[in-house]
């Protein structure tokens, strides 16, 4: 008994590598589980918002263009929606599309040129609307995790999670106007995510995605995104966040 107690393995003991492996698993379980608590708790309010020309105008067998595609977020159980100004300027009719697959005719009713904004109403509601629940940037800082939910190319709804990368960022829009006092951020956006919402790990509303920095013209995310603060948002339709 002494020959084989001397002669087994020593127990490896837990190693720097082992422990690092332990606390990046932990961190992934971690940020998995926020990010999908985040994505059902603001899920019910998100909305496709199309722009579409007037009917008949395109139409090849059945088939009509839309002329934007873009993403909403519904901040009053009336119908009142946040958006991009850049996603329905322009257009001749405004669709949108909730969660329930409940699709309505939406106006115009408000305008904010120089946040990028635009709050649009629905003709028809679902039977259990829920508004987004909105929370101040005050205490938002660099590092905090946040969440992207919209329709990147006019997919989903989609899911992306990231981290708040600075504030009061400046951002030159394709358009040329200069948008001020932005949060940056590193969740994956792509044209049709403007107007979405951006959350934090509790689903609560801090901004509304507005553009992403890209040096090419192929407009596709390379890691730099920007919303526009609910407080501003929330001031173009008239209405205190808080």
């Amino acid at each position: 008994m002494a020959l084989g107690w001397w002669t087994a393995p020593a127990e490896r003991g837990l190693t720097a590598q082992d422990l690092q492996a332990a606390i990046e698993q932990a961190f992934e379980e971690r940020a998995q589980t926020t990010a999908t608590d985040a994505y059902e708790v603001i899920r019910p309010s998100v909305v496709r918002v199309r722009g579409l020309p007037e009917p008949g105008a395109g139409e090849l067998e059945g088939f009509v263009a839309d002329e934007s595609v873009g993403t909403g977020v519904v901040i009053v159980e009336d119908g009142t929606i946040l958006t991009n100004l850049h996603v329905v300027q322009g257009a001749q009719r405004l669709s949108v599309t909730f969660f329930d697959g409940t699709e309505s005719e939406a106006v115009l009713v408000g305008a904010r040129p120089e946040h990028d904004l635009a709050v649009i109403r629905a003709r028809t509601l679902p039977d259990d609307l829920a508004p987004a629940t909105m929370r101040s940037t005050a205490d938002l800082a660099p590092g905090d995790g946040v969440v992207a939910v919209g329709f990147p190319f006019g997919i989903g709804p989609s899911a992306s999670a990231g981290v708040v990368s600075g504030l009061k960022r400046e951002y030159i829009s394709p358009s040329g106007a200069k948008l001020s006092n932005l949060i940056q951020f590193d969740a994956a956006v792509n044209p049709g995510n403007s107007g979405g919402p951006l959350v934090t790990a509790d689903g609560e509303v801090v901004g509304i995605v507005t553009g992403l920095l890209n040096p090419t013209e192929e407009r596709v995310f390379i890691g730099i995104g920007f919303a526009v603060p609910i407080e501003n948002a929330a001031g173009a339709a008239g209405l205190s966040p808080f």
